[in-house]
């Protein structure tokens, strides 16, 4: 597919939007709301079970019209379609983007240079079920014959991230007889640590690499068979023990793994976009096909809404355009996601990811440099810790931070008053961050003036509100979906190519020429500029015996 990107910054629809900040640009959110009774109610959206209230931005509903009207002009609603048909979107590597049919119905038809995926989809998950209940009822047992208690992912990137945070999502639906455990750092603490306390004959390991040669996931799983055979005595024991995730039967049967055993994913599934594919196996052991069905269910309801909903309704699309609006207008470097949920820990590193490996390109899809700012920082952690570390910049510092506020109805367990706390904080800090306190609020509270400057604040801090009634297997797939489409809003625009990752390999690649040069006997010739050789010489004579 040859797609020409549209260069957004030279058209009528992004000058008319140009024009518009010019006149809005120190509007304050108070004089937006004190002007408008009903701004909250026109400025909410909902997609499946979420809802976003983005009335606390800095736009008015001439903004939204202008953004809208910025993403019909990109070609957006055109690249929608393609990707959900099929077309080779990722146009780098001529490959279709369809991680849409990861969690399409059964039946429906979504096809790669003519080839129908959902059934090969289908295949694989009803090949995941029926092992992840083998696991979970003990019929799948170990070399010695004893039951699996513990499972171990070994992955990198997508296949680490998206599981790893998809279990502590939710840890309340699992089993917590099986022990899960994530491994993905080639620094030997991570599998130590991962394998420490564990029970050979009761481990599980799932070695998740598409090639099954990626440097830090293979190293890991060299070390993981190591422990297992010296355990168990025997390197047959690895065939109970191990299963893959991968498309090389080859290397996976090299390794030791019976290929029966081995859960396929395809190559128009980016890591970043694949954790409901075999790559959530851990995840499906961990709490049962059901839930992990119903997740995909959610993951489907805003991948529809995406498709067909109006983009001033469109949840992940607006979104998208508020963030481009904070990015290429106001200068906002940063994006910080705060979930107000414990078990959303790992979100924000895994929407880190998402979005920076996504969006993180400086040249058009034509391969000429991008004209706008790409690709925001983005970073988080869960509230009510943040309020206590780096709310205090949000609030009164000098950089302008747009924060998603992330939070749920109803608590995993209910315990005291402490979710009507928890939210009591969450709706505290978006009017905060909103609204702020005035100098002369301050002084009517009595405060000395020379304290006075000191107990202000600002406000006009920007925030999206995203509710869900909990956090369930379902609401999790629609809030990943979201971000996903969201990431493809903004990517869109810009003109990049959101779905390859080329600044991944130079240093992956340089790795692989260093490896060797750090153990080599003897002195090696080393090529590369002065710093680094010199650093490499000072290891080497660290490391002498």
């Amino acid at each position: 597919m040859e797609i020409t990107p549209v260069r957004i910054k030279g058209t009528p629809e992004w000058r008319a939007l140009a024009e518009h900040f010019a006149t809005i640009r120190d509007v304050h959110l108070r004089d937006l709301f004190a002007g408008d009774p009903g701004r909250a109610e026109a400025m909410t959206v909902e997609a499946a079970d979420l809802v976003l209230d983005y009335s606390k931005n800095r736009l008015t509903t001439e903004t939204v019209r202008l953004l809208t009207a910025v993403a019909q002009r990109s070609g957006l609603r055109d690249r929608i379609e393609a990707m959900f048909t099929g077309e080779h979107v990722n146009v780098t590597e001529d490959r279709a983007v369809l991680h849409i049919a990861l969690r399409a119905e059964a039946g429906t038809h979504i096809a790669d240079r003519g080839h129908d995926v959902v059934p090969d989809v289908q295949r694989v998950l009803t090949k995941m079920a029926d092992f992840a209940r083998r696991v979970r009822s003990g019929e799948w047992r170990g070399f010695s014959g004893k039951r699996i208690r513990s499972v171990v992912n070994i992955g990198i990137g997508g296949s680490d991230l998206g599981p790893a945070m998809a279990y502590d999502a939710l840890l309340p639906f699992s089993d917590r007889a099986l022990s899960v455990r994530f491994v993905s750092n080639v620094d030997g603490a991570d599998i130590w640590e991962a394998t420490s306390g564990l029970d050979p004959a009761e481990t599980l390991f799932i070695v998740s690499s598409k090639t099954f040669t990626t440097l830090e996931t293979i190293g890991n799983a060299k070390s993981a068979r190591e422990w297992l055979v010296a355990g168990l005595g025997h390197p047959k024991a690895v065939e109970r023990h191990f299963v893959a995730v991968s498309t090389n039967a080859s290397e996976v049967q090299g390794f030791g793994i019976d290929p029966a055993n081995m859960f396929e994913f395809w190559d128009w599934v980016g890591g970043r976009y694949s954790y409901d594919s075999a790559i959530g196996l851990s995840l499906m052991i961990s709490i049962g096909p059901e839930p992990f069905f119903d997740m995909l269910a959610g993951f489907r309801a805003v991948d529809e809404h995406f498709r067909s909903a109006p983009f001033e309704h469109n949840l992940p699309v607006l979104l998208g355009l508020i963030g481009l609006w904070y990015n290429d207008f106001f200068g906002a470097e940063t994006q910080a996601v705060l979930p107000y949920s414990h078990y959303l820990a790992k979100f924000p590193a895994y929407l880190q990811q998402l979005d920076m490996e996504s969006n993180g390109k400086c040249v058009t899809l034509d391969g000429s440099p991008v004209e706008l700012s790409t690709g925001p920082v983005v970073w988080g952690t869960p509230g009510t810790n943040g309020q206590h570390a780096y709310y205090q910049l949000l609030h009164q510092g000098t950089r302008l931070v747009p924060a998603d506020f992330i939070g749920f109805m109803h608590p995993a367990h209910r315990v005291g008053d402490h979710h009507d706390l928890l939210m009591a904080n969450f709706f505290a800090q978006t009017e905060a961050l909103a609204f702020g306190k005035t100098a002369e609020q301050v002084r009517a509270e009595g405060v000395a003036e020379r304290l006075v400057p000191h107990r202000t604040f600002p406000g006009n801090r920007p925030t999206n509100t995203i509710l869900a009634p909990e956090l369930s297997p379902r609401t999790l797939g629609e809030l990943v979906a979201t971000y996903e489409h969201k990431v493809l809003t903004q990517g869109v625009i810009w003109g990049i190519n959101s779905f390859d990752q080329w600044g991944v390999e130079l240093g992956k690649s340089l790795a692989l020429r260093i490896a060797p040069e750090l153990s080599a006997d003897g002195e090696p010739a080393l090529g590369h500029d002065s710093s680094t050789n010199a650093l490499i010489r000072r290891y080497r004579a660290a490391r002498r015996p």
